[in-house]
């Protein structure tokens, strides 16, 4: 298992193109822990900002009566990628992994797979 902090490094450093990355509680939209950004990339309004997205989602899959879980939410931008990851783990419940990618230097895939085994090892 591995802290906020291991996490955070392991997704910077093995996530090619990788510009900032978080881990959020959802409930209070309160980053735990930041790594990356920068001027143009503030990680702490990031969060907050996409706690709004996920709580949508789910309202709107509770008024179509959807089941089953979000695995992720994927913001294509002009340049970057943004992808949100829910915390499935039983220590991770209300939280999620935000990732924010160059969109011309990293494969959306290898991404993904690299997020999945970062949450899968997270311990909060």
């Amino acid at each position: 298992m591995a802290t906020v902090e291991v996490s955070l490094k392991d997704v910077m450093t093995s996530v090619e193109g990788a510009l900032g990355a978080a881990v959020v509680d959802y409930s209070s939209g309160m980053a735990l822990g930041t790594l990356g950004g920068g001027k143009d990339l503030d990680l702490t309004v990031a969060a907050a900002g996409n706690t709004d997205v996920i709580r949508a989602k789910v309202r709107t899959m509770e008024l179509l009566g959807l089941s089953g879980q979000i695995e992720d939410i994927l913001i294509t931008l002009e340049s970057q990628y943004h992808l949100i990851r829910l915390v499935t783990g039983r220590s991770g419940n209300g939280l999620f992994l935000y990732l924010v990618l160059d969109k011309s230097r990293s494969n959306l895939a290898m991404a993904r797979h690299q997020l999945k085994r970062v949450e899968e090892q997270l311990e909060v």
